[in-house]
């Protein structure tokens, strides 16, 4: 395309030249022939970025889609990029995985044609693969790149491309924008027949062979004293994803008590027919926005139901792709308890902190990872404990490099999470994995329940002992970009206030005592640069600590953009001792933070 702005003409014209598959150029002939330029411009005018998360987005023809043609540019440019850069690259080769979704399949096979194209070895994951098996089986092949097709837990319409590097970590700055400027460089596309790839001698299909590395791995995870035939009864869904399989693989190898499958949700299917979204963040009909909150309410119909019916105590779930984890437990008045992310996360943290207390070693040369939005308490643990707590953005692209560099500066990370129902266990996934997360749950929920505990009794004495901490995580609606930066604008010169940065000084009778704004690179704590120690942050990111004059309560709060929808969401965390009171002042700190700081009602915010 011209790099000045061509016609809209101009731009079908290139689609129809480049495009080479016969449904997607139908799409745009029969628009252009309806002359829908409106649609036509929001397809073929933009075309889809490419990130961290590499690319996702809805799968019908243009620029801006997902599509057979912007697969292979995006192939034709990371495979370039990637000779260019890693070592030996072709002979390392990369490793490809897909799931269950609409066009992955041939999209991994398209990958796997751009590829061999440039004689650069291909790994293949055939068969549905869920998305951790490529980190994991790019760290075991040395390969020099990962690609896996998924959208996660995306709407049904949508698909994605997600792209790992050497090091088996979510690719990060400066390799997404140097692969975005090779794609651009690449757009003219190759001839490639996906069908006759699997005939390549440069194509190996590993899918058996790293499976049973990937079952020897979770057994390595696993407590030998919780394998055993007696442990706890579950049910599990899978949201008609791809995790079903590859748990029914890992239960048997680790002779456990098989789970008992949502019947209903069990075999993988892209149209997703008994939830409206597979997405875990979505909002639901509960109080909490929490994802594990939301994820849960969509399983309540069925896999509560059926929780119910085989009176079990815990109903488990994995995202479409499985690198998610969501728990609820069934207490003994019968209601159900559904665990938010930080909630799993603190009992995650205090299952490896007590496995690693136990081997003897020495707890200064622990460590553990958390997003800086997710909750304090790790950090509450880890001051108590002598471990190092280590902070980073949102997203497992950081919280796996930041995994790697406390490892090569001579420190174990076996643990890392973010609130959004993500967590990685053990060196060889420096990524989320709900299996993973699976195992180890069921390992502690069935020591607990040798001890007489259940997950939520084992939290209850971990608030006891390391403080109450509760979260409120929740959003506004803005559709405007210029209201959403008058709020923040407003935010960093707050009426009244008179200083090096004017933010607000107080928030539902507690003094704010930090102040980090990861947008412009401001942290008040930092003297005397004033700079944060986090990378800053693409959109608006700020965030405040505040406490009462005793210090018994303090609250943590971030306010960010979100760069796929039109929201200003908040994460907030309050601790204390006392649960009530905790949740008493999340509510003020919510009503002051709507009513006065971001002026909801006369900026026309919307509320979920």
């Amino acid at each position: 395309m011209s790099a000045t702005n061509p016609s809209i003409e101009k731009l079908v014209k290139e689609w129809l030249r480049l495009d080479k598959n016969e449904s997607t150029r139908k799409e745009i002939e029969l628009l252009w022939q309806q002359r829908r330029t409106d649609e036509l411009e929001k397809r073929l005018r933009k075309r889809i970025e490419f990130g961290t998360a590499g690319l996702r987005g809805k799968m019908e023809a243009g620029f801006a889609r997902m599509n057979d043609l912007t697969i292979i540019q995006a192939s034709q440019g990371l495979c370039a990029y990637v000779l260019e850069n890693i070592a030996d690259a072709s002979v390392r080769g990369v490793v490809i995985g897909y799931d269950h979704r609409h066009n992955s399949e041939r999209w991994a096979m398209l990958t796997a044609a751009a590829f061999a194209a440039k004689n650069m070895k291909v790994h293949l994951l055939r068969g549905k693969v869920h998305t951790p098996m490529v980190p994991f089986s790019l760290k075991r092949l040395c390969a020099a790149c990962g690609v896996m097709i998924t959208a996660s837990h995306n709407p049904k319409d949508d698909n994605g491309y997600k792209v790992y590097w050497e090091n088996g970590v979510q690719i990060v700055e400066p390799h997404d924008k140097g692969i975005a400027k090779s794609i651009e460089a690449h757009l003219e596309p190759g001839q490639y027949d996906p069908s006759s790839i699997l005939s390549s001698s440069l194509c190996v299909d590993v899918t058996e062979s790293m499976q049973g590395k990937y079952l020897l791995y979770l057994q390595g995870l696993s407590s030998p004293s919780t394998n055993s035939p007696e442990t706890i009864r579950v049910v599990n869904t899978s949201m008609h994803g791809v995790s079903h399989a590859i748990l029914t693989k890992v239960f048997a190898s680790l002779g456990r008590q098989p789970f008992v499958s949502v019947i209903e949700q069990e075999t993988p299917d892209p149209d997703f027919p008994t939830v409206k979204f597979p997405n875990p963040e979505e909002k639901g009909n509960l109080i909490l926005d929490a994802p594990t909150s939301q994820f849960l309410n969509r399983l309540q119909d069925l896999a509560m139901r059926r929780g119910e019916e085989e009176k079990v105590n815990y109903v488990l779930a994995q995202d479409p792709d499985a690198d998610r984890f969501a728990a609820a437990e069934r207490r003994p008045d019968g209601k159900w308890t559904q665990f938010t992310g930080d909630q799993l996360g603190t009992l995650f943290a205090a299952a490896v902190l007590e496995s690693y207390r136990g081997s003897g070693k020495q707890l200064n040369k622990l460590a553990m990872v958390a997003s800086t939005v997710s909750s304090k308490m790790i950090a509450a643990m880890a001051k108590a404990e002598g471990f190092r707590f280590l902070e980073c953005l949102t997203g497992f692209k950081y919280i796996g490099n930041t995994a790697l560099v406390a490892v090569s500066e001579g420190f174990e990370v076996p643990f890392g999470y973010e609130e959004a129902i993500g967590f990685m266990f053990g060196d060889e996934v420096r990524d989320k994995d709900g299996v993973a997360a699976t195992i180890v749950f069921l390992d502690l929920v069935t020591s607990l329940q040798a001890r007489g505990k259940t997950a939520f009794s084992y939290l209850q004495e971990l608030y006891q002992q390391y403080g109450y901490f509760q979260t409120s995580n929740s959003y506004f609606i803005c559709t405007e970009a210029a209201t959403i930066n008058k709020i923040f604008a407003r935010l960093r010169e707050f009426p009244g206030e008179v200083r090096r940065a004017a933010y607000p000084k107080a928030i539902a009778g507690l003094a704010i005592v930090q102040v980090r704004d990861l947008t412009i690179g401001y942290d008040s704590s930092n003297a005397p640069t004033y700079k944060p120690t986090l990378p800053l942050s693409s959109g608006h990111m700020i965030q405040f600590k505040a406490e009462s004059p005793t210090k018994d309560e303090e609250i943590f709060l971030t306010l960010r953009t979100s760069g796929t929808e039109p929201k200003i969401k908040y994460y907030l965390e309050g601790k204390g001792s006392d649960a009530a009171k905790v949740a008493g002042l999340l509510s003020r700190v919510v009503t002051e933070l709507g009513d006065i700081w971001l002026q909801a009602d006369l900026n026309g915010l919307g509320r979920p």
